[in-house]
């Protein structure tokens, strides 16, 4: 049951690297993101502080990648019914194991284990869709601030990176080594 499930983890690092390489994505905004990184959806994830650092923007993807042993994922109407982890009527149950939610539209969006169990300590996200040209107009311009000694008393400012930190960005040598370790998993090599 483990290896079906990092197998399935495998897969979606292997679909991204390939859709970022192939060029699908267009003019490159859109971010492909697999919840919880290579842990998956799973109940030893922390997925509140994988989220915290993620900027989810419309035309992004996100993939979930799962064991069903632990439940399914459900994508909830509300805040009280993610909160109170109420999976009894949800918009969309997702049951593969491996499926990818397009964030095609801004707002909240909720999900949450149907393991009550699980989904009570904490296997549940919630992602706050935003436009994909949305800048925050606190930090027009990323900037890192560096401080200097106390005793000076001054901070100088560098730009942040230019790609964001969520984004999924190989080189064609990584998906060639992504591919051979996948192929040895498989094989069991």
């Amino acid at each position: 049951m483990a290896g079906e499930y990092g197998l399935k983890v495998a897969v979606a690092i292997v679909v991204l690297a390939t859709v970022r390489l192939g060029g699908i994505c267009g003019v490159g905004a859109q971010l492909h993101h697999v919840v919880a990184g290579d842990r998956g959806w799973d109940p030893s994830s922390d997925l509140a502080s994988w989220s915290s650092d993620k900027t989810f923007r419309v035309g992004d993807n996100s993939w979930l990648a799962y064991s069903a042993a632990h439940g399914y994922i459900a994508e909830v109407k509300s805040k009280e019914e993610f909160e109170s982890c109420d999976v009894s009527n949800p918009i969309r149950m997702f049951t593969d194991g491996l499926d990818s939610i397009s964030m095609d539209q801004e707002g909240l969006r909720y999900f949450a284990s149907s393991n009550v169990e699980s989904c009570k300590n904490g296997l549940k996200l919630h992602v706050q869709v935003i436009p994909q040209s949305h800048q925050n107009p606190e930090t027009p311009n990323p900037k890192i601030a560096i401080a200097e000694p106390k005793s000076s008393r001054l901070a100088a400012a560098a730009e942040g990176p230019a790609t964001p930190s969520g984004s999924t960005r190989l080189t064609a040598a990584s998906l060639i080594l992504l591919s051979f370790g996948l192929l040895c998993y498989v094989m069991g090599i």
